[in-house]
């Protein structure tokens, strides 16, 4: 009996089809080290933001950070309470009992959602009439109730909600996650702020690096095109830009050899560099042309709101982005005339409609989206603000700050869909079961991509600093 014929493997394959150039590609992709051999520390070969080993094997290889910036309202969105309805308009000292001193020291009466609630999905999770797109993707979400702030205005908290830390000056949660992860896109960075034009109360030090290399810290891309200043040549003759780029290297390799290895002057080399790859990738990612029809609509580009266009295609960049292995993508809201983000203090209907029609139909295209892909098991997707607000009115029809207890959700990467953690007291004043300090968040987070929070450390200041301080516990329950 003839013997059978022996298999080919892949690369014998890649070698034999086409005249070999299948194995020629494989070996472009290996010596790239977003592709090949992983280091487990940042190289100068490989540069500070090349693709590291995590702790153990990650559930999440991104985030996608949609940052609800002024704080949305948990029993207007994903805290159904029914009390509210029942006790509308009675002085809450009545019924709610001890009250906690709010940032303006205006306490009206109890005041009920103007939306109503209903159950979705095959989890019957309660959603208002808010988020009439997300609510259709309540089975991909878990929406914890129980979060709280040690801040109750917006500049502290909105440090606490990024550095785990309400002062300026600290790594952000993207800062820190591109140090322990490094970035799978050489030509990009590794954390990328689509800046919709709301930058929040505590400004750009929200997406920081701090203390670590500013190889992390977050690059704000505008909304309006282009997204980057100079990034596009085109007036510059090639053979002019190439030789200012050699000139560039030569400069940096000079001021290797005078000052040795210095981190601080590794960054700005490997920045430069970045900055030139940049102007390759950012035009192309940036082109959405080629997207089809069906998924232009999906996102909201054809809206008649300008704003629901805006953040559409934000979120269709964010998309774009996590393909092409940019680690960590946050996104702000888009500016509205009139409103001051969702910090609805009053005129509460108002605010909160015109927020939710500018971002619920695209943040429920990019869940699809993602899922179309297949990217939703990879990617972890977190909605949040700095903190909630009160169940009673600020003057007639506002609502105050409330950092004792609001709602965030999280989808994909690792998280486990469909269901609710945690429970904010009947009025939905303050959290009362499983509740979470900002740190468990962080720590959860950095868990799903693979890193041990208490080992992801930089050493600053005579002592191992770290996301969560002293502080954080993995949050197990919400894990698939």
């Amino acid at each position: 009996m003839d013997a059978l014929p022996t298999p080919l493997t892949r690369r014998q394959m890649l070698r034999c089809c086409s005249t070999g150039f299948g194995a020629l590609a494989l070996s472009a992709l290996l010596a790239d080290p977003a592709f090949g051999t992983r280091p487990k520390s940042a190289t100068r070969s490989g540069g500070p933001s090349a693709p590291k080993l995590p702790h153990w094997r990650p559930r999440a290889r991104n985030v996608i950070f949609l940052y609800m910036e002024g704080g949305v309202s948990q029993v207007d969105s994903f805290d159904y309470k029914p009390l509210l309805n029942r006790f509308h308009g009675r002085p809450p000292g009545e019924v709610i009992g001890r009250l906690e001193a709010t940032q303006f020291q205006e306490v009206g009466a109890i005041l009920q959602s103007p939306w109503n609630f209903r159950r979705y999905g095959q989890s019957g999770l309660w959603v208002s009439d808010l988020f009439p797109h997300i609510s259709g993707h309540v089975d991909d979400l878990c929406v914890i109730r129980s979060l709280t702030s040690k801040f109750p205005e917006h500049t502290s908290a909105n440090y606490f909600l990024h550095t785990g830390v309400g002062i300026q000056g600290r790594p952000s949660l993207g800062a820190w996650s591109v140090y322990g992860l490094g970035s799978e896109n050489r030509n990009l960075p590794g954390y990328i702020v689509l800046n919709g034009g709301v930058i929040p109360s505590g400004g750009i030090d929200c997406f920081t690096n701090g203390f670590l290399p500013a190889t992390y810290q977050g690059s704000l891309f505008q909304a309006k095109d282009p997204p980057v200043a100079n990034i596009r040549s085109d007036r510059t003759p090639p053979r002019l830009q190439a030789a200012k780029r050699e000139l560039i290297q030569d400069l940096d390799r000079l001021s290797l050899q005078q000052m040795g290895k210095a981190d601080a002057v590794e960054s700005a080399i490997a920045n430069y560099e970045l900055a030139a790859r940049m102007q390759m990738e950012v035009p192309d990612l940036m082109d959405i042309s080629g997207e089809s029809p069906s998924v232009r609509r999906q996102y909201g580009l054809e809206a008649a709101y300008e704003q629901t266009r805006q953040f559409g295609r934000q979120c269709l960049v964010a998309r774009r982005l996590v393909e092409r292995g940019v680690r960590f993508v946050e996104l702000t809201c888009p500016t509205i005339p009139g409103l001051s983000r969702w910090d609805a203090h009053f005129e509460l209907t108002k605010n909160h409609n015109l927020n939710a029609l500018a971002t619920d139909q695209p943040i429920a295209a990019l869940l699809a989206d993602l899922k179309r892909c297949g990217l939703l098991e990879e990617t972890l997707v977190l909605w949040a603000g700095e903190f909630g607000r009160t169940p009673f009115a600020q003057k007639e029809d506002g609502r105050d700050h409330n950092e004792f207890g609001f709602t965030v959700w999280m989808a994909g990467g690792g998280i486990r869909g469909g269901m609710t953690y945690g429970r904010t007291d009947d009025w939905g004043y303050k959290a009362v079961e499983n509740r979470l300090e900002m740190h468990d968040l962080h720590a959860t987070i950095l868990h799903l991509l693979g890193l041990d929070h208490t080992r992801l450390t930089y050493r600053f200041g005579g002592r191992d600093m770290r996301l969560t301080d002293v502080y954080g516990r993995v949050v197990r329950d919400i894990l698939t």
